[in-house]
């Protein structure tokens, strides 16, 4: 591992990014151009130590789901991204038709300016890619590098974001839309590893699983419950990226609506009305969540 190369990097590529690039606001008036390290820590995930020893040279070995969140942060390119990865005595994620996992900054620099509605970006057979700050205020922090379907099989308190009158659906469209997936991409191991270990592990997506009912996700209305604004009942458009699996989802309502009021109450009210129940889970779905795909 090269710190030193690995330090400037960083610091480079981080000076070269407005907040504004981001999806952040300005703030007050700033020392020097670029980011805070500070703003990339929380972009990332990571403590603002861990990154500020990474920057100073000093920081242990990232891994590569860290590699993966800080090209994603400092919006890297393919090749700028494989270069962080050896900067770190690391292989690239293979460049095949299967690598999805890495953002391009262009689908990113949507999802920054989608700043009134939540947003996120998927792979097709349910990794969160990334999210914007309203997804964040909807559903919680911390989405990125989980798997919706896993998270949803694996731990009861995600359901809490959704009506109970609402679970079946829910339930029926994950299987149903990883099916369909499954078997659009044959030769894709992560969607078939997914299905073998939550079919071993949920007896409810194994009944589902087995009636081999098949959909693909296109725009629909979906309810969520928030602790402050209440029920939102929202659009959800699923619109296709950039021919790696990637959707970008937008959730919206219309103006004049009961929803679109509450929408607008979620964008002030921001992440501070986040309770802990609507943060990723970090409960019962550990022992899944222990996977290669991602």
């Amino acid at each position: 591992m090269d710190r030193p190369a690995l330090a400037d990097f960083l610091r480079r590529s981080r000076a070269r990014l407005r907040p504004a690039d981001v999806g952040l606001a300005d703030g007050p008036r700033r020392r020097t151009p670029g980011l805070r390290r500070e703003e990339v820590a929380r972009l990332t995930g990571m403590s603002a130590d861990y990154y500020t020893r990474l920057e100073q040279a000093r920081g242990p070995r990232p891994s590569r789901q860290m590699l993966t969140a800080l090209a994603r942060a400092l919006r890297l390119g393919d090749d700028e991204r494989d270069h962080l990865f050896h900067l770190a005595d690391e292989q690239p994620p293979r460049a095949d038709r299967f690598s999805d996992d890495h953002v391009p900054p262009g689908l990113l620099l949507i999802l920054d300016r989608l700043h009134d509605v939540p947003a996120q970006v998927m792979s097709d057979w349910g990794g969160v890619l990334a999210q914007n700050a309203m997804a964040d205020a909807l559903t919680g922090p911390g989405w990125p590098g989980r798997n919706v379907v896993l998270e949803w099989f694996a731990d009861p308190a995600v359901r809490d974001l959704f009506p109970p009158e609402d679970h079946e659906e829910h339930s029926r469209a994950h299987v149903a839309q990883l099916r369909a997936v499954a078997s659009a991409r044959p030769g894709d191991p992560r969607p078939a590893a997914l299905v073998a270990r939550l079919r071993a592990r949920s007896a409810e997506f194994a009944d589902l699983w087995e009636r081999h009912e098949v959909v693909v996700r296109r725009a629909e209305a979906k309810r969520f419950v928030h602790p402050v604004v209440g029920v939102l009942e929202l659009e959800c458009d699923v619109l296709a990226g950039t021919g790696r699996g990637h959707l970008l989802i937008v959730h919206s309502a219309r103006p004049g609506t009961t929803a679109y009021e509450r929408l607008r109450l979620l964008g002030a009210v921001g992440l501070q009305s986040t309770a802990p129940e609507h943060r990723a889970p970090a409960g019962r779905a550990a022992a899944l969540r222990d996977h290669p795909f991602g």
